[in-house]
């Protein structure tokens, strides 16, 4: 397909509004909708894997509208009631579905990747760590687009109903939902005995994906190649659909899509943890003496140096040869509803943690020696609030030797209520002979490290208050 041609398509076709629509509604719902994609490491503008997969996962929605529009566009010959004067012309039936996929996919394409460079540009300017993981993200979700319009087109020249564009996006929307919900999650239990689900290899023929929690995580290589294979499959039998013009024709049509995905199903990883991956390069450790954090956030390094030195200083004069020796971000990426682990001799942070992120300066030497005696035995992905931290806050005064609000303890009325429960176990505490304060502590750190008890009661010496 030549220019003019191209620039002919491109004004008497729906290509122009589907990238339109496609880039617009991407860029309202990311600026406009408060989620997750706003908050923590995993802003979609704060790293180059989340942005790619934030913008992914926009797929949810968007997917189903490039199949609306392909199967509108299907329509044009139909609606123009010329598809027997074109069948009568010489020019073979491939190159005018050539020129009827083109603009479409070059649109959407184009769509696709003015979004990601929406992100990109903010992404450099917020991160020290480059990298081109995230290019097979963004090549993928662009194809799946292109995919998409095509398969519609070719549903819609089969199928020339008026209600065939709905029909198919709505179709299009289902098939997505379910692959994130019933279809795509396999019921499943974690060694605490708390129900979760897990997605399986079906969820990967979705073009989205599931929602980014953890700046580590990436799809791995099979997941690319398999999901490839699927959507390229979805192309062809759109394409073929558009070349049919007889009833086996079109039946044969359907050989690549069905081939694509047993292709797919035999390369998509069916175990959860080959599905989303750690990035090895993103989390390898960079230090400063005793204090490291991940490559991806190797920027912070020089503001958490200084604090995390001194919250080990004066966790050694605390509890002597019980002290940790360094401060480490902890890269473990455990399934949701699993228990964290925990180390004696190493304080392990996340930047995510309500504590570490609302500390600013000298504060973050009081989160982190709260990280050291307590760090919370949530399931991973759960979020609560409560013992945990009033174990906290009567552990730093411990410390530092006299009781203050930790930072993150907001609003005021829950700080009110951890001041209500920590002081008189402060109190209890402070009274008691030194022998007896270290021994309530260690096994406050027992029962908090090991996630075995409660660290609250056993701070009080055991009894429930």
């Amino acid at each position: 397909m030549n220019l003019r041609v191209l620039r002919i398509e491109l004004r008497r076709s729906v290509a122009p509004w589907a990238g339109a629509v496609v880039l617009a509604t991407s860029l309202a719902f990311l600026y406009l909708i408060p989620g997750p994609w706003w908050k923590g490491t995993t802003t979609w503008t704060e790293q180059w894997t989340p942005m790619a997969l934030w913008i992914r996962s926009l797929l949810f929605y968007l997917w189903p509208l490039a199949v609306g529009f392909g199967a509108l566009q299907g329509l044009r010959d139909h609606r123009s009631k010329m598809p027997e004067l074109l069948t009568s012309t010489p020019r073979p039936a491939r190159h005018r579905a050539a020129a009827l996929t083109g603009p479409t996919a070059v649109t959407l394409a184009s769509a696709f990747a003015l979004l990601v460079l929406v992100g990109a540009v903010q992404v450099l300017g917020n991160t020290g760590y480059t990298h081109l993981g995230w290019l097979p993200i963004s090549l993928v979700g662009a194809l799946s687009l292109v995919a998409g319009a095509v398969l519609g087109m070719g549903a819609g020249r089969t199928l020339p109903s008026a209600l065939t564009p709905p029909a198919l996006a709505m179709g299009a929307f289902v098939f997505t939902a379910l692959m994130h919900m019933s279809w795509g999650r396999t019921q499943t239990t974690t060694a605490a005995g708390v129900p979760t689900t897990e997605p399986n290899r079906v969820s990967l023929l979705s073009p989205a994906v599931q929602e980014v929690r953890d700046v580590l995580v990436t799809l791995s290589a099979s997941v690319h190649v398999g999901q490839t294979a699927w959507l390229l499959g979805l192309a062809a039998t759109g394409f073929a659909l558009l070349v049919a013009a007889t009833p086996r024709a079109r039946l044969l049509a359907l050989t690549p899509v069905l081939a694509g995905a047993v292709l797919a199903l035999l390369v998509l990883p069916s175990d959860p943890r080959r599905m989303y991956v750690v990035d090895e390069a993103a989390a390898e450790l960079v230090c400063d003496g005793p204090v490291c954090v991940a490559t991806t956030h190797q920027e912070r390094l020089a503001g958490l140096a200084g604090p995390g030195r001194e919250a080990l200083r004066l966790l050694r004069g605390a509890l002597g040869d019980q002290a940790p020796v360094s401060v480490r971000e902890n890269i473990a990426v455990l399934p949701d509803g699993a228990t964290p682990q925990w180390s004696r001799t190493t304080v392990l942070f996340d930047f995510d943690d309500e504590i570490i992120a609302a500390a600013q300066g000298e504060e973050l030497t009081r989160a982190l020696i709260a990280k050291a005696m307590v760090p919370g035995c949530s399931p991973v992905d759960w979020t609560s609030v409560g013992r945990d931290t009033f174990a906290q806050t009567v552990a730093v005064g411990w410390v530092l030797g006299g009781l203050t609000s930790l930072p993150g303890t907001e609003p005021a009325s829950w700080r009110r209520e951890v001041d209500a429960e920590s002081r008189p176990a402060w109190k209890e505490l402070e009274a008691l002979p030194r022998t007896e304060q270290l021994s309530r502590i260690n096994a406050m750190r027992g029962a908090a490290l090991s996630c075995e008890g409660d660290a609250f009661d056993a701070l009080n010496g055991g009894a429930s208050r």
